[in-house]
């Protein structure tokens, strides 16, 4: 008899990621000409449909599309989820995009018109401009102190940032460690941190790391090491779906604005 052994090691959900089916597309695979590449942004075949939605796509940009609608038809797995993806993808990494089948709706525990509201809800973006501050600037080292044992108090670390003009260390806390690793930010990032929410956007590679060997990929964008005071204040615009402000709105809580570090 076969025998099972159970992991005494507990696996955390929140940080399992969704994969989704179309997860590798990146854009419609286009030229500047609209003509479809055989291989591109995760795109193949379908080569006649690409150039069309690419002719939309430009019509979209130039405004002359404003408050209409696209019906794509085929069978199923023709690709046209795809196109409608590759699309949203064009037009911006903001750009919110919301899938349902009908089935999905069927098994909700709602009415259907309510279920159709809110995707629609999920599908309709807003910019919102606000002024914040921010902690912005070059890291010099992030050091992680992991607990000896399991079970231990939560880890602690240090991080040390800095400017052309001052370096400072700030103590870290068990989410900021999370925030950090999730963004895999290492020594040599310039990064920005909003203290409202925590939240953490590499900005690029300082332009000191240029001869690294492990950062020379095409990919990889190289900025200037920031100046001035590490913490400022800053205009930035989050683009946020109506739906996302629907739940901000039903919480009875609110918007902590501290930052736990």
């Amino acid at each position: 008899m076969a025998e099972v052994r159970l992991s005494s090691e507990t696996r955390d959900l929140t940080r399992v990621e969704r994969i989704g089916a179309h997860s590798h597309i990146r854009g419609l695979g286009l030229d500047s000409a609209l003509e479809a590449r055989a291989v591109s942004e995760g795109m193949v075949g379908q080569t006649s449909a690409r150039k069309a939605a690419g002719v939309i796509l430009q019509m979209i940009k130039d405004g002359k599309i404003a408050g209409r609608a696209v019906l794509i038809a085929g069978q199923p797995g023709t690709g046209k989820t795809a196109i409608a993806m590759g699309m949203a993808k064009s037009l911006g990494l903001e750009t919110p995009f919301a899938m349902i089948s009908g089935s999905e709706i069927f098994s909700l525990e709602m009415s259907k018109t309510e279920a159709l509201m809110q995707a629609l809800r999920k599908a309709i973006g807003v910019r919102i401009k606000e002024e914040t501050e921010i902690i912005e600037g070059e890291v010099v080292e992030v050091q992680i102190d992991r607990p000896a044992v399991a079970g231990a108090a939560s880890k602690t670390g240090k991080l040390t940032l800095k400017t052309t003009e001052m370096e400072t260390v700030y103590d870290l806390g068990a989410k900021m460690i999370e925030a950090l690793g999730k963004e895999k930010v290492q020594s040599g990032d310039v990064i920005a941190i909003d203290k409202a929410s925590g939240k953490i956007t590499k900005l690029g590679r300082s332009f000191a790391r240029s001869r690294d060997y492990d950062a020379m990929g095409p990919q990889v964008k190289f900025v200037q090491c920031p100046d001035g005071e590490l913490q400022k204040r800053k205009e930035v615009v989050h683009c946020v779906t109506l739906h996302e402000i629907d739940v901000i709105n039903s919480r009875n809580t609110g918007i902590s604005s501290a930052v736990h570090w």
